[in-house]
């Protein structure tokens, strides 16, 4: 009987320690810029998360028959003052895994923070993915952002500004290129100026009355150039939160900059759709950014 009951804590204990194996801290030196009084506890709720203060990716491997060696590091959507980890982050990485794609949902900081600490641990997750792709079983050059709503200015925020001062901390990881070889942006955040911009994301991210200067580089259709990686854009006629014109501007420089894209404009389908059923041609998404990754060859298997 004793026998047994050791076999069932080590099994646990093992169980405890793949469990924990999969979250990986994104500053195990410190979080930049946190304050010593310190942030309070993280709130998680219904699916949501929030007052984040230590950054984390949490891992999500491909299914077992199938892995190609691409990666998408998933940003969830939440306004910049909470988190969608559920239907923007674990819902997204479920469906990625069937395609053979390793995925990590990005746990990033928030308002409590605001800029640049959420370019600083988009930037630093692409950086950790990239530097472990052999512990990872993955490509260092099939590494791709996906993000919805304020994820996906978040994302696009890594399309852009990888190379920018305020994504860096001065840590050996900055020499590790943090430009993703991908972008999958779901009704995304965009630009910070009226009359498109989210005021919600503006404020969260940038305070109240932020520079012109900081307002310029944070619209993100201003930053676009010849280096930002291939970009897949979804979005909605119906959103009424985050307005389609971001999506539009966003593509339009893009195709200006001579950067490959596909953009899929949906009639139906409000802000926040994540995978819904019953949403009209906009429900089926999914197959069209699986058709992208396969004719983009992400979808191949490759060794890493």
């Amino acid at each position: 009987m004793k026998s047994l009951l050791l076999l069932f804590a080590l099994t646990a204990m093992n169980l405890t320690t793949i469990a924990q194996s999969t979250i990986i801290p994104l500053w195990p030196e410190g979080v930049p810029g946190a304050k010593a009084s310190g942030y309070g506890v993280e709130k998680n709720d219904n699916g949501h998360s929030s007052n984040v203060s230590e950054p984390t990716l949490t891992l999500y491997a491909p299914a077992v028959d199938r892995p190609n060696g691409t990666v998408v590091i998933i940003c969830p959507g939440g306004g910049y003052v909470n988190l969608s980890i559920e239907r923007e982050g674990v819902q997204y990485a479920n469906w990625l895994s069937t395609l053979g794609v390793t995925s990590f949902v990005l746990k990033y900081r928030l308002n409590e923070f605001g800029h640049p600490a959420p370019l600083q641990d988009v930037l630093r997750a692409v950086r950790i993915v990239r530097s472990r792709a052999a512990e990872f079983k993955i490509n260092a050059n099939r590494i791709g952002v996906m993000g919805s709503s304020a994820g996906g200015h978040l994302a696009a925020s890594a399309g852009t500004l990888f190379d920018h001062p305020a994504g860096k901390t001065g840590a050996a990881l900055d020499a590790v290129s943090g430009r993703p070889d991908f972008l999958l942006l779901m009704y995304p955040v965009i630009s910070m100026d009226d009359p498109v911009a989210h005021a919600g994301s503006r404020k969260a991210l940038l305070g109240a009355t932020p520079t012109p200067e900081l307002l310029k580089l944070m619209s993100l259709e201003k930053q676009v150039t010849a280096s930002t990686p291939p970009t897949l854009l979804i979005h909605t006629q119906e959103d009424k939160t985050v307005p389609i014109d971001n999506s539009i501007l966003f593509f339009q420089a893009l195709t200006r900059a001579k950067v490959p894209a596909e953009f899929y404009a949906f009639e139906q389908g409000g802000h926040g759709m994540g995978m819904r059923d019953g949403l009209g041609t906009a429900s089926e998404w999914p197959k069209r950014a699986e058709e992208w990754l396969r004719n983009r060859g992400l979808l191949s298997v490759v060794k890493p």
